[in-house]
């Protein structure tokens, strides 16, 4: 087996040999939440007095290693994974991550169950109601001989793959073509409770609205002892990939992209249909990936994909179906027609998906009364949505800017009202400009008045209204309330529950927030933003494996992405890994956030002199953001200017202070009593 180590083998002479030693010669690795931990421990404990080796953590980790990649050697050494499956797992990310790379490995998991409730989406890609054995009724140890039966029948068959009865292929295999690697797999521990790091929340770049979560998965039927049987991949369901600009100048881009956001959006109001969300469909815009690979990261066994030619009034819109096992085309279609007819084709070709996967369509689901506007309307409209996905300060100024004219032609036009009050949040939060609080506040507020007025069901419309709570008013309890509205009314806009989880982390609502962060990466699992909330909702849990985990989640997705490699180097400071906490921070794309939290590292090595020299600088520069200097010499346990530096952050309205409560970094502060009055002037609780 790979990885094992002769009887001669000398020992270990640097971390390496010592994780190759530690994870010679495994069995079984137990995966389990730490909430779990007793029964963890019972489980092994039967299985080596059965002659079975086990490898778990925290027990198994070898001293001085690096924690992640010691986890990933044990996974691969053992020859098969038993998992303490609970509700506690079910909402891991961890343990997930460990089932995943387990099966992407082709080796088996034996679960033991341990109580009723019911699986997230996520474990559901993996295991079914015929792979685990029954102990939710609590008796454990009735369980024990049927588990190590299994545990010894399921290494039998990864011993012997040529002898083994049907081994079936690994679920993950069958999910990702068994040539996905996972970056990181953490595993959880005994932590100290450390709350989150202060940052801004910067809106998902890419929105991430109206996805829905995949049924639960048909697979063959297995006993308990078997390895886990072939993912099968819901007939019912559809990717819409970015469509294909065509126009001769290629400057429709934003027409284009409209399209394709326009058809999913259709297609999930149907209930039958697995849609994967937008920004994940439009992960794959300008990449290289065939469609079975799509297909595969995507769980579905169809693509749309389309082009789209525009000429002035005029538009060729050609669409096809496919199959994306076998290449064939279900359904193809052109429509050479008048910008008037756009909606129409959008729910033609909405409808002939549809049929083509024979799925039932009740009337209300292309309800699209709230939807329709005028061709130049929707231009301006489709103009702003591209301007203020691109993310940027300007972008953000361009996209109000195409709101306002849209609306100057059509001031009813609910999704443009909707949007337009979150741009304006945006817009204030990069620019930073207090003068401008009071009108900008205004706009923002009246927009989304307006849009849930004219569409009391707009799910964006309530949305706005609570990020403008939040962010211009600090009226935390409104806010959440008009989360909540959006979540209800649209249970599959994952933006809703992303932002809805920032705010329960910034309340202290930590397992709340870590539920609504969850369910955003179930929701939209391309998208690199709602791994930055779980993340946060994580750390602030104390669950800092976990936390890594979602970090290094949304990195994989995108490295580039802003707060990730800053919130991940404030964790492995509190991890007590100064060395490879800088080396994420001096990879933060903001600019700010990086020469804020470079003291910290620099005085957790020591090197006092060097984190003076960029304190002065910073310094120069404090009115950007007080309150990354107010960090560092709160940490510093220098209250006065940590305070004084606070009240500036105040006076600007910064979008970091928010964060003061739960930032561990302003604890020592705790006591003062100014802190306290700070928090009653924030509106939160102390």
């Amino acid at each position: 087996m790979a990885g094992e180590a002769p009887e001669s083998a000398q020992p270990p002479t640097d971390a390496a040999d010592a994780v190759q030693a530690a994870t010679a010669s495994i069995d079984v690795f137990i995966s389990y939440a730490s909430p779990d931990s007793a029964v963890a421990e019972s489980v092994c404990e039967s299985l080596e007095r059965s002659g079975v080796t086990c490898w778990m953590a925290p027990r198994d980790v070898t001293p001085g290693t690096f924690y992640p990649d010691e986890i990933v050697h044990a996974i691969d050494a053992a020859k098969a994974l038993v998992l303490i499956l609970s509700q506690n797992a079910a909402a891991s990310s961890h343990v997930l991550r460990e089932v995943e790379r387990a099966t992407s490995k082709r080796h088996p998991v034996v679960s033991l169950r341990i109580d009723q409730a019911p699986l997230l989406a996520g474990l559901e890609y993996f295991l079914n109601t015929s792979q685990w054995l029954d102990a939710s009724a609590g008796d454990t140890l009735r369980a024990m001989p049927k588990l190590v039966a299994a545990v010894r029948i399921a290494i039998q068959k990864t011993a012997t793959p040529d002898t083994a009865i049907a081994r079936t292929p690994s679920r993950a295999s069958a999910r990702a073509g068994g040539d996905r690697s996972l970056r990181r797999v953490i595993v959880v521990a005994s932590l100290a409770t450390v709350a989150i790091a202060g940052f801004a929340a910067y809106r998902v770049v890419q929105p991430a609205r109206r996805a829905i979560t995949p049924p639960a998965p048909t697979v063959a039927t297995a006993t308990p002892a078997e390895i886990p049987a072939a993912l099968t991949i819901p007939e019912k369901s559809v990717a819409v990939l970015p469509f294909t600009d065509m126009s001769e100048k290629k400057d429709q881009e934003y027409f284009s992209d409209g399209m394709a956001e326009a058809i999913i959006d259709l297609l999930v109001k149907v209930p039958e249909l697995y849609v994967p969300a937008r920004t994940s469909s439009f992960y794959f815009k300008g990449k290289s990936e065939d469609i079975p690979t799509i297909s595969r990261r995507l769980m579905v066994a169809h693509v749309l994909e389309g082009s789209v030619r525009k000429s002035g009034s005029h538009f060729r819109i050609t669409a096809q179906l496919v199959r994306a096992d076998n290449g064939y085309h279900v359904w193809s279609e052109t429509y050479d027609r008048k910008l008037d007819d756009i909606f129409r084709v959008q729910d033609d070709i909405a409808l002939a998906v549809v049929t083509a996967l024979k799925a039932s369509l009740l009337q209300q689901d292309l309800d699209r009364s709230t939807v329709t506007a005028r061709p130049g309307v929707y231009t301006l409209y489709l103009q702003g949505i591209s301007s203020w996905n691109r993310g940027t300060a300007e972008d953000f100024h361009k996209a109000v800017d195409y709101f306002k004219r849209a609306l100057a032609l059509d001031p009813n036009y609910a999704p443009a009202l909707a949007i337009l009050g979150q741009v304006l949040v945006d817009e204030f939060i990069y620019s930073g400009n207090l003068t401008e609080l009071p009108a900008v506040s205004a706009q923002a507020h009246d927009a989304a008045q307006k849009a849930i007025a004219l569409d009391p069901k707009s799910s964006d419309g309530h949305l706005a209204m609570a990020r403008a709570l939040q962010e211009f008013d600090w009226q935390w309890e409104a806010a959440e309330a008009e989360y909540k509205s959006a979540m209800n009314l649209d249970p599959k806009n994952a933006e809703a529950f992303g932002m809805a989880s920032h705010l329960a982390t910034l309340l202290g609502h930590h397992d709340q927030a870590a539920r609504l962060a969850a369910n955003a990466t179930k929701l939209d699992p391309l998208n690199s933003f709602s791994y930055l909330y779980l993340g946060w909702a994580q750390s602030s849990r104390g669950n800092l494996a976990e936390a890594e985990a979602a970090y290094r989640k949304s990195l994989e997705l995108n490295p580039a992405a802003d707060m990730v490699r800053g919130s991940l180097g404030l964790l492995l400071l509190r991890k007590a890994d100064a060395m490879a906490a800088l080396a994420e921070i001096d990879q933060e794309p903001n600019e700010m956030t990086r020469r804020g939290l470079r003291p910290l590292a620099l005085d957790a090595l020591g090197r006092r002199t060097d984190a003076d020299r960029e304190i002065a600088a910073l310094e120069q520069t404090s009115n950007d953001d007080p309150y990354l200097l107010a960090a560092i010499y709160a940490s510093r346990n220098d209250s006065h200017r940590a305070f004084a530096l606070l009240d500036l952050a105040y006076q600007q309205r910064s979008s970091s202070l928010p964060f003061l409560r739960t930032d561990d970094r302003f604890q020592n502060l705790a006591r003062d009593l100014r802190y306290k009055a700070l928090l009653r002037k924030m509106n939160l609780p102390q």
